[in-house]
């Protein structure tokens, strides 16, 4: 199973069950499959705070492109359990120093993937970032 993580307006991240209707999809973001771990951020875009939430994936369909419409970004619908609150705060306040793009470190590919770009998407994340947020819960 692969990791990835979702950065998006999440009215209550303490609920057990959550759903994600038509998320833009970058790194790889659209690989997501049922049974993978997902890392839930609340958009600062939003007025949330970055990690909150770790779950897993229940269901993920693709939402199929608008005919006529050159380049699109794909999207996905997600269906997410989740298993676990964070206990500390990582958001963009936390990763915003980390702009070294090539150091290979876990926050600042999270801070590439999430803060370079501002807006809501699911993104995979590599197995180094996936422990990394794991320290988290």
């Amino acid at each position: 199973m692969a990791a990835f993580a979702i950065k998006a307006e999440i009215s209550n991240p303490e609920a057990e069950t959550l759903m994600f209707t038509a998320q833009k999809t970058m790194y790889g973001g659209k690989h997501i499959a049922r049974g993978d771990t997902i890392f839930l951020f609340v958009s600062e875009n939003e007025g949330g705070h970055g990690l909150v939430a770790r779950g897993v994936v229940t269901s993920a369909d693709g939402v199929a492109k608008k005919p006529g419409i050159a380049r699109q970004t794909p999207r996905v619908t997600l269906a997410i359990r989740r298993t676990a609150l964070a206990k500390q705060p990582l958001g963009r306040n936390e990763l915003k120093h980390l702009t070294e793009w090539n150091d290979g470190q876990p926050g600042t590919e999270l801070n590439f993937k999430f803060y370079r770009q501002a807006t809501n998407k699911i993104v995979g994340i590599s197995d180094e970032a996936a422990a990394y947020l794991g320290t988290f819960f």
